[in-house]
């Protein structure tokens, strides 16, 4: 079960083949109604147009708020004129999706894995269907009862400080680079009041693009989990801008000025997000969150979950139904499951890992130093606790994890 919402699985499947998970067992991937390979797909290149832009504005400005807003409205408009009914793209017709599917293919019992939303799904499928589910395993969690815009500022506060912390416990790091949490406040804060405006290639190379590094930049930076800024480099990225050379974090940026126009289905994400984790929580309350999380951090900063900035705003033009009350519930189930977290991990903090298995009373948590979103790939040994699990769901072999220690940081001259 992919990840997003909204995120291609066939992409993944040389991940999960890397990770052995096939070695002695089908492996069936999904693309998810609404994603990437499913008909229709709701993808928004209107939307993704905009934030080809978007590195070049201000983050949390309220101009780059209306464009946003604008390019999404404009998807909404196409796709309902097309027919598409955007209230039919909700976690609980997906979960009916798989579970029609093991019908159709005469399959008994088989195994199920997610990740990220792709976690959320997970636990909807066991909870209103488990009929078949021999075991779930969940990597990155995201637990239906809890998902929600404050919910993202916990857990950007945990991951991120848990790198600081690590920094912390490696001599060097903690030489070179002292004080992280006062350094990122400082740089947050500096960038919020005079953002820079540069002009870099992109990682891969070819033409600079401009691009725009403000508080609000900075902090969803971090928060992409090492996709943009690896986070080994972090501490040496924070001190290199604290003394005037941003351009580590610059061409991280610069990244987003040539996504892939069309296979990111924002129909879906922003079908699900409207209606099941927006719901019920008011721009205040997103503020109160990210005050709670990062005191001293502007409050044009904190006024926006990461990663989904003026979601109020784009939901309102949306407009899909408010799902919350059938959708936002905790799992319970006696079917064993295994819950995979990583330390690193600023989207789905680590500790909701081991939260959502207070309802899963046959589950197993482990929770893997120095590592990011989506575990099992990058990890070695969660992927072997991965394997054991599918073989002995009851009884995997988790004894690796004690071992495993966050890869040493970059220091730099």
């Amino acid at each position: 079960m992919e990840g997003g919402p909204g995120g291609d699985a066939f992409g993944a499947i040389p991940f999960l083949i890397d990770s052995g998970v096939n070695r002695d067992r089908d492996l069936i991937v999904v693309a998810q109604r609404g994603a990437l390979h499913s008909q229709p797909n709701l993808a928004c290149p209107e939307m993704d147009r905009f934030n080809a832009t978007a590195v070049g504005l201000p983050y949390d400005a309220p101009s780059t708020g209306r464009g946003l807003v604008r390019a999404a409205k404009a998807c909404r408009d196409r796709l309902t004129a097309e027919g598409n009914d955007l209230t039919a793209y909700n976690t609980t017709e997906n979960a009916a999706d798989f579970a029609a599917l093991r019908k159709a293919l005469g399959i008994k019992k088989w195994n199920v894995y997610g990740y990220s939303y792709g976690t959320d799904l997970g636990l909807t499928y066991l909870r209103r269907h488990p009929q078949g589910i021999r075991s779930l395993a969940i990597d990155s969690v995201v637990p239906p009862q809890i998902v929600s815009l404050p919910w993202a500022w916990d857990s950007a506060q945990e991951g991120i400080n848990a790198i600081f912390a690590a920094c912390a416990a490696q001599p060097a790091c903690k030489s070179r680079y002292p004080h992280l949490s006062r350094t990122l406040t400082q740089q947050v804060r500096r960038l919020e009041a005079n953002p820079l405006t540069l002009t870099v290639p992109p990682p891969g190379g070819g033409t600079p693009v401009k691009v725009v590094l403000d508080g609000g930049t900075l902090v969803n930076l971090l928060v992409t989990n090492g996709q943009l800024v690896p986070s080994v480099d972090v501490p040496a990225a924070l001190y290199e801008l604290a003394a005037g050379h941003p351009e580590r974090l610059a061409r991280a940026q610069a990244a987003g000025a040539t996504p892939a126009i069309g296979e990111f289905a924002h129909g879906l994400t922003h079908s699900v997000a409207c209606a099941e984790w927006v719901p019920g929580f008011s721009k205040r309350d997103v503020l109160e969150a990210g005050r709670r999380a990062f005191p001293g951090w502007p409050d044009s900063v904190l006024a926006h979950a990461p990663q989904l900035p003026f979601e109020h705003d784009l939901c309102r033009v949306w407009n899909v139904p408010d799902r919350t009350a059938v959708q936002r519930v905790a799992t319970r189930s006696k079917v064993p499951a295994l819950i995979v977290t990583g330390t690193f991990d600023a989207k789905t903090g680590a500790s909701w890992g081991p939260f959502t298995g207070r309802t899963l009373p046959r589950s197993t948590a482990v929770v893997i130093p120095g590592i990011t979103h989506w575990v099992v790939p990058q990890n070695p040994c969660a992927a072997s606790v991965l394997l054991s699990f599918l073989a002995r769901p009851t009884a995997p072999d988790t004894g690796c994890v004690p071992g495993v220690r966050p890869k040493p940081f970059t220091i730099v001259p």
